[in-house]
């Protein structure tokens, strides 16, 4: 079940692989956010929580919350001066409760529920990769002038993805960072467009850009391999196509090197803001913040947590960086008054909670200004695990949905893409959806170089194709219960948003 709930929270609604909101802080107001070293960290004790400190940006109030940091026990980890977070190590189970006390410290809180350690089960689930036998059937499938799986891409067909690489295959000046698990760059996919110099591994919070840091800790951390190939996987004539493959693609690690891969907040503010300091256009969340599922305000830890990601994706978006990440998989109307959370926190002990989604955010799909994706399947209707939610979906895009077959050689309703070790796959999920979204948002940078992130994503959403509220009841498996109620019209609603984007129209 461990390994179940992982591949739950990384946005694949089931494993399907075969054989192969307004801002909390003060946007910040220095040119860099970039860190600085701080000294070697004192000994800890047996059972540290990680904690993020979020003051004012001047360095008078820095140093003096620095020093209340120390005389509560807290050794700090990385200090990110530009936008006044701090990440902090401490066992004192008093900590955030004395700092909030602290003058110039406008929220802080521990970021998991658990000890920081590096232990983690085994339950890794099997993955069945794609044989070569049945790599080679649907090569035979797959036409003239197309790579050798095109066949089973049914996700770019979807979207005009394969009419509009004939036109404009993206520009070599725009990279796409994927935030994930890391990015096997050595799969020949993914290697002549992958950008090293804009990859790292951010999952102690702080940016190691030691060469091939960015890689998976091992093949069972293929998520964001997957990912990256639907964004940016070359024409080269060897496996699939990716929705801009003339564009660069990096990789961010984020989640941590155990089996549960879980994400923290410190791992993702240090990947906003290491992706904005070098030149990233747009990054690729295909993720939530764990531990928790919906990130509370009335709660000074969760509050914590969504201020400090908050202040570093605000941050990458003034430096010109779109950021889009998943809806999420639980079905969750976001619109609504309330609804159940029976998994958080998931890196404890999870107790089920009523939670209001305009005061308890899905990080960082929420979040103001961020591009929320929701998922679509063959039929280009909701994904049955899709969250939705009229005025939270931006847009919708290709997720899959094992239940909906599709026209392709083996009928697959999944989305085919990249795995390490020179591996294929096929999953589902939101996160299979954001890449998608993130790939034609790169189509559209490479159009309107100058374009803000504003702009782009203004772009995206004119030109997606809204196909409306459905005429009947959303009953997704035919049992006679609504599943989703889709609110809103034609241009904009709940299922949709402003509808699945377009590729084609976005290089025409």
């Amino acid at each position: 079940m461990a390994r179940l709930r992982s591949i739950l929270r990384l946005g694949l609604a089931v494993p399907i692989v075969l054989s192969l909101t307004t801002s909390l802080g003060t946007l910040p107001t220095p040119a860099s956010a970039t860190p600085r070293a701080e000294p070697a960290a004192q000994a800890e004790d047996a059972h540290p929580l990680a904690y993020v400190v979020n003051t004012k940006t001047d360095r008078h109030t820095i140093a003096e919350v620095k020093q209340a940091i120390a005389a509560a026990g807290g050794t700090i980890v990385v200090t990110y001066d530009g936008i006044g977070v701090i990440v902090v190590h401490s066992a004192n189970p008093d900590f955030g409760k004395r700092l909030r006390a602290v003058r110039g410290v406008q929220s802080a809180g521990a970021t998991r529920t658990a000890p920081l350690n590096t232990a983690g089960t085994n339950d890794k689930g099997a993955v069945r990769y794609l044989s070569e036998a049945e790599a080679a059937r649907i090569a035979r499938a797959s036409g003239d002038g197309t790579e050798p799986l095109e066949a089973e891409q049914w996700d770019l067909r979807a979207i005009g993805a394969d009419k509009a690489a004939t036109i404009n295959p993206g520009s070599r000046n725009v990279t796409v960072a994927v935030i994930d698990t890391g990015v096997d760059d050595t799969h020949p996919d993914l290697a002549p467009n992958f950008s090293p110099s804009q990859s790292a591994n951010c999952a102690s919070g702080k940016a190691d850009t030691t060469y091939g840091s960015w890689r998976p800790v091992d093949p069972d951390y293929f998520h964001g391999t997957h990912v990256a190939g639907t964004i940016a996987a070359a024409r080269n004539g060897i496996g699939v196509a990716g929705v801009a493959p003339g564009v660069r693609v990096s990789g961010i690690t984020v989640s941590q090197p155990t089996p549960r891969q879980l994400i923290y907040a410190e791992s993702v503010v240090c990947a906003f803001v290491f992706a904005a300091d070098h030149g990233v256009q747009i990054t690729n969340n295909s993720y939530y913040v764990d531990p928790w599922q919906y990130n509370c305000l009335d709660d000074p830890d969760q509050k914590a947590i969504v201020d400090a990601v908050n202040r570093a994706q605000l941050y990458a978006q003034r430096k010109g960086t779109l950021n889009v990440a998943g809806a999420g998989n639980a079905n969750h109307d976001l619109a609504s008054n309330a609804f159940t959370d029976g998994g958080s926190p998931n890196d404890s002990t999870p107790a089920s909670r009523t939670v209001d989604p305009h005061r308890c955010w899905d990080l960082p799909a929420q979040l103001p200004g961020v591009v929320a994706v929701s998922a679509t399947d063959a039929r280009n209707t909701k994904s049955y695990y899709s969250n939705y939610g009229l005025g939270v979906i931006d847009v919708a895009a290709p997720g899959g949905d094992q239940y909906v077959a599709s026209d392709t050689p083996s009928g697959s309703g999944g989305i085919l893409s990249t795995m390490p070790n020179n591996q294929y796959g096929y999953e589902q999920g939101t996160s299979m959806a954001t890449p998608h979204a993130a790939g034609v948002a790169a189509l559209l940078k490479s159009a309107h170089p100058d374009a803000t992130p504003e702009q782009l994503q203004a772009l995206l959403k004119a030109q997606a194709d809204n196909p409306g509220c459905p005429a009947d009841p959303y009953d997704w498996n035919g049992d006679g219960v609504v599943d989703a109620t889709c609110a809103g019209g034609k241009r904009v609603n709940g299922f949709y948003g402003f509808g699945i984007v377009n590729a084609l129209r976005a290089v025409e």
